[in-house]
């Protein structure tokens, strides 16, 4: 989606309204936000009509057009034309209201780009760009489940139908076992589980797992033109999961940074051995681009953190352009004089206080740490390439932000040469260490593949 805008469903990212995520009681514990005001018991009696549900409204009413009549009109003055029609009630539209991209690329930015709750904090000034196109900015955020570490749809549901897996930590949905409550749709704060109302069941995002299961990446990343997507493994602490989600806003990034485990100290090795990890898992932790991006360099940041759930998706800020400021109160021209390319980051063009209300729960602090380090590697590579920019202006660009040239080399390689085998190191599942297989039946389970609900056989019929 594109960034500032809405979203989808329609303002999905304000908690006040859809109640998804975890939140801090009084007494210091984790408490689901959709359980706040009702409570378990008034919550129960509810469980068949859940208030906090995304309506049709805030996705948008399904639709196709009159094709037969485009197609099959006859000879006329006119030129035919397709109307839309409605999926659910069959009728014609007189006007499409919403849609999945609606607000892609800051259309109807008057509506929803200055809705977008990320907005919260800015001044007046700022909020001002969003309507003067000189000054406009909008970048793309492309989204997934985060399969978090302390995934509010796992908790929130009666049937326990949703789990993530011990080996890989990919979140998935028991299609056999989802009774359509729903809770996992109000819960997850990034409304990514979604209900197919033709099956009855809750589906969403599997990380491709039976890919990923074969070493192979998962389909959105591969499919990449941009090349901006990596995966990769991290070794955690699970038994902190829990006090990491109670740390104060300003300092849930730095406690979900100290979650992740060093792949390349001999005790967290031991360890990883101890709980079953394969020697592959292990040097593919060590070789991880999540890793380095979130934890080893800091220039990467987890979406939202203040749901509490853990994200386990990271994202790398936007470095933009300059914002150009005209001299004198009611305009005048550029002055270029004192104004050099690489810059204070503060005075770029999409707000350091946005990107901190969208990936560091309003630390403006990490935003900056993160979008300084992209600086000095920029200015590394022009010193390397062009020398124009002084040997002493770049090593103290470089010691500002704690990084080395081997640093600057290693983040320009991975983030604008990496080849392929770099952007994706994805061990193999040892299944064959942690399952017994029957060989009357190895070659059966083989030629099973696809998905969807087990089907029985019942009075002579499948159903």
């Amino acid at each position: 989606e594109t960034k500032p805008g809405c979203g989808y469903p329609l303002a999905w990212e304000d908690q006040d309204r859809y109640k998804g995520g975890w939140e801090l009681t009084s007494s210091g514990s984790l408490r689901l936000k959709l359980l706040k005001g009702p409570g378990k018991l008034r919550t129960l009696a509810n469980i068949f009509f859940q208030p906090n549900l995304p309506t049709i409204d805030d996705y948008y009413e399904p639709f196709t057009f009159d094709y037969d009549n485009l197609f099959n009109a006859p000879a006329g003055d006119d030129q035919p034309v397709a109307r839309p029609k409605s999926l659910l009630t069959g009728e014609f539209m007189d006007k499409i209201v919403l849609g999945p991209n609606w607000d892609d690329d800051f259309g109807g930015s008057p509506l929803y780009a200055t809705n977008d709750p990320n907005l919260k904090g800015l001044s007046d000034s700022q909020k001002l760009c969003l309507t003067q196109f000189h000054k406009l900015f909008y970048f793309y955020f492309p989204r997934i489940c985060n399969h978090c570490g302390n995934p509010g749809c796992v908790a929130s549901c009666p049937s326990g139908a949703i789990y993530k897996r011990g080996e890989d930590g990919i979140v998935l949905i028991d299609q056999d076992t989802c009774r359509a409550w729903r809770f996992c749709v109000s819960a997850c704060p990034y409304k990514k589980p979604y209900f197919n109302w033709n099956n009855g069941k809750s589906e969403k995002c599997i990380f491709c797992y039976p890919r990923l299961e074969t070493g192979q990446a998962n389909a959105c990343a591969h499919a990449c033109t941009g090349r901006i997507r990596f995966v990769g493994v991290i070794l955690y602490d699970a038994d902190r999961i829990e006090e990491t989600a109670k740390q104060p806003d300003d300092r849930l990034v730095e406690a979900m940074r100290d979650l992740i485990l060093d792949p390349c100290d001999p005790a967290v090795i031991a360890g990883a051995r101890a709980n079953g990890l394969e020697d592959n898992w292990i040097q593919a932790a060590q070789e991880s681009p999540q890793y380095r991006l979130f934890k080893k360099w800091r220039i990467a940041l987890p979406h939202h953190p203040e749901f509490r759930t853990v994200p386990m998706n990271y994202y790398v800020p936007p470095l933009s352009p300059i914002l150009h400021q005209a001299k004198g109160d009611q305009g005048g021209t550029y002055d270029p004089e004192n104004m050099e390319f690489f810059t204070d980051v503060e005075l770029m063009r999409i707000p350091t206080k946005f990107l901190a209300n969208l990936l560091s729960a309003g630390n403006e602090s990490v935003v900056i740490e993160a979008l300084k380090k992209q600086m000095a590697v920029r200015m590394y590579i022009r010193q390397q390439r062009v020398g124009d920019l002084g040997d002493a202006k770049v090593q103290s660009a470089l010691r500002e932000v704690g990084l080395s040239e081997q640093d600057a080399v290693d983040i320009n390689r991975l983030l604008a040469l990496a080849t392929f085998s770099e952007r994706f190191v994805i061990p193999e599942t040892h299944r064959e260490s942690k399952t017994s297989v029957d060989p009357r039946t190895m070659y059966e389970k083989r030629g099973s593949v696809g998905f969807g609900v087990k089907k029985k056989e019942f009075l002579g019929r499948t159903w």
